[in-house]
């Protein structure tokens, strides 16, 4: 599978009973194909709720890449930027702290921040 996350859940023993019971009876190849299918059709379940929220806060959904480039041209616009992104923020490791300190007001991420521990700890306030 492409780029995951490991997640930890605990569950009732009568629970993990029943996922056991489907995938001995065929229906999941494993617990994992059973708790993702479990994942999936509750976020299409939410999909709309989902679409509605990220238009009305105006969010990125997906996997955003924020490059040295990217906030090079914001600085010569004047521009700052709130990034609030559903899925991944994948920041460049060769963005300068002063570039990203000129340029992004904020970061809140549901989901996957990847960024530098340098870039992290210098906007660590602007983190939500």
């Amino acid at each position: 599978m492409a780029d995951t996350e490991k997640i930890t859940i605990n569950m009732s023993p009568v629970d993990l009973g029943q996922i056991d019971l489907l995938v001995s009876e065929g229906f999941y190849s494993n617990r994992t194909d059973f708790i993702r299918t479990a994942i999936r059709n509750q976020i299409n379940f939410h999909a709309d709720t989902v679409r509605e929220t990220v238009k009305r806060r105006i969010m990125g959904l997906g996997v955003i890449e924020v490059t040295r480039k990217d906030l090079e041209e914001h600085l010569r616009l004047g521009e700052t930027h709130d990034y609030s992104v559903v899925g991944a923020l994948n920041v460049a490791s060769d963005i300068p702290v002063d570039l990203a300190l000129k340029t992004m007001n904020s970061i809140q991420v549901f989901g996957t921040l990847k960024i530098s521990d340098e870039l992290r700890a210098a906007l660590k306030d602007r983190i939500r």
